[in-house]
């Protein structure tokens, strides 16, 4: 029996076992992260200067962000099986608007997707006869303001940003949402979305822990098997940016002085894909180099909830008129935001 068998195996039969040396090794390897690092790119190596800095950011960052990664999805996933996909369509698609906006941003804070990977349950809720509004405050906070998002946030400027992160997101999401469901916008919706025929409700059983933290696994496995390259590749970029771009170089163009900073950023973010943990590093190393926070996270948010991709995949859902209208509300809306965020911060 291979290795990989015998462990499902000790993890079936105990699953709370499991997870418990899981999470001890997890948490000696977070706390390890910076110390392994500043000894081998400093000591060891003895890099100094730009490459030094450039390369320990990398790896400092790139470990971080995995590890918080992993343990969020999965305790998110965990959490998720006690609701039912089923059970969260009757839910909102039951609400008003103004209470269902609240509670479909609620429902999007509690799961990990990046933009394109919320479509698909944007066009469940729809077939199913959520209404629209409502469906597009998911749409909107499920990317943006995840719980990976906050607790990145939270690690890398602290919890007042993060927690004002979130309240802006899912105001956002909310009004925004509602603005659109007060257009009566569904004969924009392509008509084949409203035909897809909703899913047959789950058999009621319920899952073992066991059972749960095998879905668990998988979601860790699948999101992060998903996003690695993308996340690599942006805390490489926000390695050379904060060890080589100048310190003024972004001040120049984009910094506090400039008034039209924060559309800018929203404009330049929209053409790239990530998800919100893929944009971490790279205002992280904006920031660092003396970018206003508004006009970053301006920047962060226009990536998740604006990407040229998801626009691409909302087309087959969306008419031209709608789509149009769905980017004005958010990125006038992210635009206020961002300039908020510099007000306050």
């Amino acid at each position: 029996m291979s290795i990989e068998a015998q462990a499902g195996r000790q993890a079936k039969r105990h699953p709370w076992r499991t997870v418990a040396v899981a999470a001890t090794c997890w948490a000696g390897l977070f706390v390890l992260n910076e110390w392994l690092w500043d000894r081998l790119v400093f000591d060891v190596f003895g890099l100094e200067g730009r490459v030094g800095d450039a390369v320990h950011f990398f790896l400092f960052d790139t470990g971080k962000i995995l590890l918080l990664l992993t343990a969020v999805i999965f305790a998110a996933a965990v959490l998720r099986t006690f609701v039912s996909p089923e059970r969260t369509r009757a839910l909102l698609g039951g609400r008003r608007q103004g209470l269902g906006n609240i509670a479909a941003a609620g429902l999007g804070v509690a799961t990990p997707f990046c933009s394109c990977s919320a479509v698909p349950l944007f066009i469940g809720f729809l077939s199913a006869g959520v209404p629209l509004g409502i469906t597009m405050s998911f749409l909107i906070a499920s990317p943006m303001v995840n719980e990976v998002a906050v607790v990145l946030l939270w690690s890398t400027f602290g919890w007042r940003v993060a927690l004002a992160y979130a309240g802006f997101g899912l105001v956002l999401a909310i009004l925004a949402g509602f603005v659109i469901g007060r257009l009566r916008a569904e004969r924009w919706v392509e008509p084949w979305v409203l035909a897809v025929p909703m899913a047959a409700a789950a058999d009621g059983a319920r899952p073992t822990w066991a059972e749960r933290f095998t879905i668990g696994r998988a979601e860790v496995r699948t999101i992060v098997g998903r996003v690695w390259p993308f996340l690599v590749a942006a805390i490489a970029i926000g390695a050379v940016i904060h060890g080589w771009v100048p310190q003024d170089f972004f001040v120049r163009y984009a910094g506090p002085g400039n008034p039209w900073a924060v559309p800018l950023a929203v404009v330049l973010g929209i053409p790239l894909y990530s998800n919100a943990a893929g944009t971490i590093p790279l205002i992280e190393a904006l920031h660092a180099k003396g970018l206003a926070l508004g006009t970053v996270l301006a920047f962060a948010m226009a990536v998740v909830a604006l990407s040229l991709p998801e626009m691409i995949l909302l087309r087959r859902v969306l008419r031209p008129r709608l789509l149009g209208v769905f980017i004005a509300v958010v990125g006038v809306g992210i635009v206020g935001v961002g300039y908020l965020f510099n007000a306050i911060f």
